[in-house]
């Protein structure tokens, strides 16, 4: 079950890696009217999960 779990979050890792490099246009125009998009949030999180599961 571990195993599947861990399988789980690094493909949801990688999916929100890939949508915050879709989404860049996005967010520099985003940018540039004042506002921001917390991709970056997700994959931070997403991130420590998964290293937390491989330790």
């Amino acid at each position: 079950m571990e195993r599947a779990y861990r399988a789980t979050l690094l493909v949801l890792y990688q999916l929100t890696l890939l949508v915050g490099i879709v989404a860049m246009p996005l967010a520099l125009v985003a940018d540039r009217l004042g506002l921001g998009l917390p991709v970056h949030r997700a994959v931070e999180r997403l991130g420590e999960k998964y290293e937390q599961t491989a330790t």
